[in-house]
C-alpha cells in the first residue's frame, strides 16, 4: 500500500475512514487527506464550552457544539465543529469533528452500523 498524500512512508495515519479521517477519498469536494484541525488553531477555550454529556462519572462521553463565528481564524471558518473528549482523561485528548462528518456518524449510529461495538445489551 502507497501512502497517504502528504504523510510519511510508515505514518500511522491511513485515511481509514472513520470519523474524522475524511476517507479514503476524502469524501465529496474534499482532500483525500488533509490535516485535522485542532483545538488551538480553533482558538477556543475547552473550559469555556457547554458540554453535553453522555452519564456520569470518568469514562462518559462529552460533546461540545462550536458554532461557526466562534472559529473564524480555523481553516474551513464557517462550519459548525464538533468537539468530542472523554471524561477524566488523563490526556485531556479532544477530537474535533466537521459538520459533515458529524452528519455521517450519526447516520451510521441510526442504520445500525456500531451495533455490533456496543456488546450485548445490558440486562
Amino acid at each position: 500500500m502507497s501512502p497517504v498524500p502528504g504523510t510519511s512512508p510508515g505514518s500511522s495515519r491511513s485515511g481509514s475512514g472513520g470519523p474524522g479521517s475524511g476517507g479514503p477519498a476524502g469524501g465529496p469536494g474534499r482532500p483525500a487527506a488533509s490535516a485535522k484541525t485542532t483545538v488551538a488553531e480553533l482558538g477556543v477555550d475547552p473550559g469555556a464550552l457547554d458540554w453535553k454529556r453522555s452519564g456520569d462519572g470518568d469514562g462518559v462521553i462529552e460533546i461540545a457544539f462550536l458554532p461557526a463565528d466562534a472559529a473564524a481564524g480555523a481553516e474551513g471558518a464557517g462550519s459548525v465543529w464538533v468537539l468530542m473528549r472523554v471524561a477524566g482523561d488523563p490526556a485531556a485528548r479532544i477530537l474535533i469533528y466537521d459538520r459533515h462528518e458529524w452528519e455521517c456518524f450519526l447516520d451510521g449510529v441510526r442504520n445500525g452500523e456500531f451495533d455490533d461495538a456496543a456488546g450485548p445489551p445490558a440486562s
